[in-house]
């Protein structure tokens, strides 16, 4: 099932892990080949890729003002273990301070007038939140 942007039912079950770890966010990428922006947005037309860029020039600050960061980012080569007919273009792992400061990100302002290029860049992704054990 294609997803790329969470649920409710899904924030809600974030907000419920513990408050006082950090968490690192797995991120598993698919892009269009072309934005599939809605007919009302107002942007020139461009790659999914692209789109996703316009994205990331937002959400990388936004991520340092809650005082995250990018741990890791690379291309997916290849799934060693995984259906054969799955596959990924970019993998990013982001490191927050906490569930909250992840969620108080996603409700800023200027956090979510970017999301419109995320939704426009993306086939398919994964967003997967994990904490160190203990």
């Amino acid at each position: 099932m294609k997803t790329v942007d969470p649920t409710r039912a899904a924030l809600a079950e974030l907000a419920a892990l513990p408050q006082d770890k950090p968490v690192v966010m797995l991120n598993l990428l698919r892009y269009r080949d072309a934005a599939a922006y809605p007919p009302e947005a107002a942007f020139d037309p461009c790659s999914g890729r692209e789109a996703y860029r316009r994205y990331s020039r937002t959400a990388v600050k936004q991520v340092a003002a809650v005082g995250g960061e990018v741990v890791w980012a690379g291309a997916a080569m290849l799934g060693v273990i995984a259906p054969p007919d799955e596959r990924w273009d970019d993998v990013l792992l982001v490191r927050y301070p906490s569930v909250a400061a992840f969620l108080d990100m996603l409700g800023t302002p200027d956090y979510q007038a970017a999301t419109v290029h995320r939704t426009a860049a993306l086939e398919d992704s994964r967003l997967i939140a994990t904490m160190a054990p203990g």
